[in-house]
Protein backbone atom coordinates (compact mmCIF):
# COMPACT_ATOMS: atom_id res chain seq x y z
CA UNK A 1 0.00 0.00 0.00
CA UNK A 2 0.95 3.06 -1.33
CA UNK A 3 0.97 6.28 1.21
CA UNK A 4 0.28 8.48 -1.36
CA UNK A 5 -2.55 6.56 -2.19
CA UNK A 6 -3.80 6.55 1.30
CA UNK A 7 -3.90 10.70 0.84
CA UNK A 8 -5.75 10.48 -2.25
CA UNK A 9 -8.51 8.71 -0.34
CA UNK A 10 -8.68 11.25 2.38
CA UNK A 11 -7.86 14.56 0.17
CA UNK A 12 -8.40 14.15 -3.33
CA UNK A 13 -6.51 13.96 -6.50
CA UNK A 14 -5.62 18.13 -6.74
CA UNK A 15 -6.00 18.50 -9.69
CA UNK A 16 -8.80 20.79 -9.01
CA UNK A 17 -9.55 23.30 -6.32
CA UNK A 18 -11.98 21.22 -4.52
CA UNK A 19 -9.14 18.94 -3.10
CA UNK A 20 -9.41 18.51 0.48
CA UNK A 21 -13.06 19.65 0.93
CA UNK A 22 -16.51 18.15 1.24
CA UNK A 23 -16.93 18.61 -2.33
CA UNK A 24 -14.41 16.63 -3.90
CA UNK A 25 -15.72 13.65 -5.89
CA UNK A 26 -13.20 11.13 -4.05
CA UNK A 27 -15.59 11.70 -1.30
CA UNK A 28 -18.31 11.12 -2.99
CA UNK A 29 -16.75 7.43 -3.99
CA UNK A 30 -14.29 7.06 -1.09
CA UNK A 31 -16.09 3.39 -0.01
CA UNK A 32 -16.47 2.27 -3.89
CA UNK A 33 -12.36 3.37 -4.32
CA UNK A 34 -10.85 1.96 -1.19
CA UNK A 35 -12.98 -1.74 -2.44
CA UNK A 36 -11.31 -1.39 -5.67
CA UNK A 37 -8.06 -0.41 -4.60
CA UNK A 38 -8.21 -3.58 -2.15
CA UNK A 39 -9.18 -5.51 -4.84
CA UNK A 40 -6.28 -4.10 -7.18
CA UNK A 41 -3.94 -4.54 -4.07
CA UNK A 42 -4.85 -8.50 -3.60
CA UNK A 43 -3.77 -9.00 -7.92
CA UNK A 44 -0.03 -8.11 -7.06
CA UNK A 45 0.71 -4.74 -8.86
CA UNK A 46 2.46 -2.02 -7.74
CA UNK A 47 0.75 0.58 -6.34
CA UNK A 48 1.37 4.36 -7.55
CA UNK A 49 -0.02 7.55 -7.52
CA UNK A 50 0.24 9.10 -11.12
CA UNK A 51 -1.52 12.56 -12.44
CA UNK A 52 -2.70 12.39 -8.88
CA UNK A 53 -4.66 9.50 -8.82
CA UNK A 54 -4.30 5.64 -8.06
CA UNK A 55 -2.28 3.62 -10.80
CA UNK A 56 -1.48 0.17 -10.89
CA UNK A 57 1.63 -0.88 -12.72
CA UNK A 58 3.42 -4.29 -13.81
CA UNK A 59 7.18 -3.62 -14.26
CA UNK A 60 6.75 -0.06 -14.36
CA UNK A 61 3.83 -0.25 -17.49
CA UNK A 62 0.78 1.27 -16.28
CA UNK A 63 -2.10 -1.35 -16.18
CA UNK A 64 -4.76 0.88 -14.72
CA UNK A 65 -6.27 3.62 -13.01
CA UNK A 66 -8.89 4.29 -10.34
CA UNK A 67 -10.61 7.31 -10.73
CA UNK A 68 -13.58 9.74 -8.95
CA UNK A 69 -15.77 11.55 -11.36
CA UNK A 70 -19.12 13.40 -10.85
CA UNK A 71 -21.30 10.55 -11.57
CA UNK A 72 -19.70 7.94 -10.89
CA UNK A 73 -15.97 6.03 -10.01
CA UNK A 74 -14.00 4.09 -12.23
CA UNK A 75 -11.01 1.79 -13.11
CA UNK A 76 -9.65 2.89 -16.38
CA UNK A 77 -7.59 0.02 -18.30
CA UNK A 78 -4.79 1.29 -20.58
CA UNK A 79 -5.39 -1.53 -23.05
CA UNK A 80 -9.23 -1.94 -22.19
CA UNK A 81 -9.91 -1.93 -26.22
CA UNK A 82 -7.60 -5.21 -26.14
CA UNK A 83 -9.64 -7.01 -23.51
CA UNK A 84 -12.38 -9.43 -24.09
CA UNK A 85 -15.28 -7.97 -22.58
CA UNK A 86 -18.29 -10.31 -23.87
CA UNK A 87 -20.87 -9.13 -21.34
CA UNK A 88 -20.28 -4.83 -22.29
CA UNK A 89 -19.35 -3.83 -18.88
CA UNK A 90 -16.40 -1.93 -20.22
CA UNK A 91 -17.17 1.70 -21.68
CA UNK A 92 -14.85 4.04 -23.40
CA UNK A 93 -14.11 7.12 -22.11
CA UNK A 94 -15.47 9.37 -24.69
CA UNK A 95 -16.35 9.00 -28.43
CA UNK A 96 -12.61 9.64 -28.82
CA UNK A 97 -11.26 7.10 -27.14
CA UNK A 98 -8.77 4.80 -28.78
CA UNK A 99 -7.32 2.60 -26.09
CA UNK A 100 -8.78 3.05 -22.58
CA UNK A 101 -11.60 1.61 -21.53
CA UNK A 102 -13.61 2.29 -18.40
CA UNK A 103 -15.37 0.08 -15.94
CA UNK A 104 -17.63 2.20 -14.33
CA UNK A 105 -19.31 2.05 -11.06
CA UNK A 106 -22.02 4.25 -8.89
CA UNK A 107 -23.18 1.34 -6.10
CA UNK A 108 -20.77 -0.56 -3.58
CA UNK A 109 -22.42 -3.71 -3.83
CA UNK A 110 -21.65 -3.32 -7.50
CA UNK A 111 -18.20 -3.50 -6.34
CA UNK A 112 -18.90 -6.49 -4.29
CA UNK A 113 -20.72 -8.60 -6.87
CA UNK A 114 -18.10 -7.53 -9.54
CA UNK A 115 -14.96 -8.37 -7.61
CA UNK A 116 -14.51 -11.50 -9.84
CA UNK A 117 -15.07 -9.94 -13.36
CA UNK A 118 -12.64 -7.05 -11.69
CA UNK A 119 -10.09 -9.20 -11.43
CA UNK A 120 -10.63 -10.97 -14.44
CA UNK A 121 -9.82 -7.84 -16.41
CA UNK A 122 -7.30 -6.97 -14.47
CA UNK A 123 -5.61 -10.36 -15.12
CA UNK A 124 -6.56 -10.16 -18.14
CA UNK A 125 -4.86 -6.84 -18.76
CA UNK A 126 -1.52 -7.67 -16.62
CA UNK A 127 -1.21 -10.42 -19.65
CA UNK A 128 -1.64 -7.93 -21.93
CA UNK A 129 1.16 -6.17 -20.59
CA UNK A 130 3.32 -9.20 -20.38
CA UNK A 131 3.07 -10.78 -23.31
CA UNK A 132 3.91 -6.78 -24.73
CA UNK A 133 0.57 -6.59 -26.71
CA UNK A 134 0.22 -3.00 -28.22
CA UNK A 135 -2.81 -0.79 -29.29
CA UNK A 136 -3.47 -0.42 -32.92
CA UNK A 137 -3.38 3.31 -33.38
CA UNK A 138 -3.39 3.26 -37.08
CA UNK A 139 -6.50 2.01 -37.42
CA UNK A 140 -7.63 5.32 -36.65
CA UNK A 141 -8.38 7.51 -39.27
CA UNK A 142 -5.95 10.93 -39.36
CA UNK A 143 -7.28 13.68 -37.68
CA UNK A 144 -8.56 16.48 -39.70
CA UNK A 145 -7.46 19.86 -38.25
CA UNK A 146 -9.50 23.09 -38.85
CA UNK A 147 -8.50 25.46 -42.27
CA UNK A 148 -7.87 28.20 -39.28
CA UNK A 149 -5.16 26.29 -37.99
CA UNK A 150 -3.29 25.86 -41.38
CA UNK A 151 -4.00 29.76 -41.76
CA UNK A 152 -1.89 30.39 -38.74
CA UNK A 153 0.83 28.02 -40.04
CA UNK A 154 1.06 30.30 -42.85
CA UNK A 155 1.41 33.28 -40.58
CA UNK A 156 3.61 31.83 -38.35
CA UNK A 157 5.95 28.90 -39.41
CA UNK A 158 7.35 28.86 -35.68
CA UNK A 159 4.30 27.44 -34.88
CA UNK A 160 3.62 25.21 -37.61
CA UNK A 161 7.09 23.60 -36.78
CA UNK A 162 6.78 23.64 -32.95
CA UNK A 163 3.09 21.96 -34.03
CA UNK A 164 4.68 19.26 -35.86
CA UNK A 165 7.30 18.02 -32.84
CA UNK A 166 4.38 17.22 -31.12
CA UNK A 167 3.01 13.48 -30.82
CA UNK A 168 0.93 12.22 -32.85
CA UNK A 169 -1.41 11.58 -29.98
CA UNK A 170 -1.19 15.49 -28.97
CA UNK A 171 -1.89 16.44 -32.34
CA UNK A 172 -4.95 14.49 -32.53
CA UNK A 173 -5.69 15.77 -28.88
CA UNK A 174 -5.42 18.94 -30.75
CA UNK A 175 -7.24 18.56 -33.03
CA UNK A 176 -10.53 17.07 -31.35
CA UNK A 177 -9.91 20.49 -29.51
CA UNK A 178 -9.78 22.96 -32.02
CA UNK A 179 -12.61 21.40 -34.52
CA UNK A 180 -15.45 21.02 -31.59
CA UNK A 181 -16.93 24.97 -32.11
CA UNK A 182 -19.13 25.20 -34.80
CA UNK A 183 -17.58 29.15 -35.55
CA UNK A 184 -15.04 30.16 -36.81
CA UNK A 185 -13.72 32.53 -34.31
CA UNK A 186 -14.61 30.02 -31.68
CA UNK A 187 -12.15 27.78 -33.12
CA UNK A 188 -9.40 30.46 -33.87
CA UNK A 189 -9.61 31.37 -30.30
CA UNK A 190 -9.09 28.21 -28.93
CA UNK A 191 -5.99 27.60 -30.90
CA UNK A 192 -4.72 30.91 -30.05
CA UNK A 193 -5.35 29.83 -26.11
CA UNK A 194 -3.06 26.84 -27.11
CA UNK A 195 -0.50 28.51 -28.39
CA UNK A 196 2.22 29.00 -25.47
CA UNK A 197 2.03 25.88 -24.92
Amino acid sequence: MNPEVDAYLIDGCGRCSLVGTPECKVNTWREHLTLLRNIALECGLTEERKWGMPCYTFQQKNVFLLAAFKAYCSISFFKGALLKDELKLLTAPGENSQAVRQFRFTDVQDVIAQKDQIKAFIFEALELEKSGAKIDFSAKQEPEFPDELYQLFDQNPKLKEAFEALTPGRKRGYAIHFSQPKQAKTRISRIEKCIPK
